[in-house]
């Protein structure tokens, strides 16, 4: 008798690895499914499977399914209260998952500043490789309740932003016309849309100009491109003799010949 429960066993858990493996096998297939989500799908289909394969087995060795229901009923609470961010974390990559609000490759910056590349989504967590090479396991969790920013949603482009001053004597017109080239020269900026260049306001010690330009690929990075622009920009002011000022301040002295007779005091002692 024992015999034959240890084969029983044996044969149901033989075919619902046959029947898992199946699935894995054929969900692996699909060309047109990222990573993250064919792990989620064989995760699914393991815990279906092996989950029938244990009612089965319980009901061909004459369990009485019925007599487990109020203690199965205080385990689940038990683990419900237990696996309560595991499985809240499992449901939000389900939602990740049909939504496809991110997906492997995606820039995403998160609430508390943390940004990075979407690297792999799986059950429980997602990782987010930084720019400086470290990887960061998010809980799904945190992608379905908190703000995330994904600079890659829809496009992957991406603007870049350069703040620069001038003295009060440059030709301004000339100074517009400067940076406009300087930004549309790059090999990377785009096309459309265009680069855009504003005065922005008279300030104390300068006048503030604002360029935007565009990059068709964020991926690829911005701080290259704004560093090559800002080369350039450096370049063809020196050439035109443009000066980007430092902040300055004009010192007033009311009783000049007071401040030297204290002068002359204090070498006196």
């Amino acid at each position: 008798m024992l015999l034959k429960y240890v084969l029983t066993v044996e044969n149901v858990l033989w075919t619902a690895r046959l029947i898992s493996s199946f699935g894995e096998s054929s969900i692996k297939k699909i060309k047109k499914m990222r990573a993250g989500n064919k792990a989620l799908f064989i995760k699914v289909i393991q815990i279906i499977v092996y989950f029938f394969a244990f009612l089965f087995t319980l009901d061909v060795l004459g369990v009485d399914l019925t007599a487990l229901t109020v203690f199965s009923g205080a385990i689940g609470i038990g683990l419900g209260f237990g696996l309560q961010k595991i499985a809240s974390n499992f449901i939000s990559g389900l939602i990740l998952l049909f939504e496809k609000s991110i997906e492997d490759g995606d820039i995403v910056e998160l609430a508390d500043g943390a940004m990075g590349t979407i690297k792999q989504t799986s059950a429980r967590y997602t990782l987010i490789e930084a720019f400086d090479g470290k990887e960061m396991m998010i809980p799904n969790e945190d992608f379905v309740t908190s703000c995330v920013t994904n600079w890659t949603y829809t496009h992957a482009r991406g603007r870049v932003q350069i703040d620069i001053g001038v003295a009060y004597q440059s030709d301004l017109e000339q100074v517009h016309q400067l940076l406009l080239e300087a930004a549309r020269e790059h090999p990377r900026c785009s096309i459309e849309p265009a680069p855009s260049c504003f005065l922005r306001e008279f300030g104390e010690s300068s006048v503030n100009f604002l360029l935007l330009f565009w990059v068709d690929d964020v991926i690829a990075g911005r701080f290259g491109p704004k560093s090559d622009v800002l080369f350039a920009i450096w370049r063809k002011f020196r050439e035109h003799r443009i000066e980007i000022p430092f902040p300055q301040r004009d010192l007033n002295i009311r009783n000049p010949a007071q401040l030297v007779q204290y002068q002359s005091e204090q070498v006196a002692r």
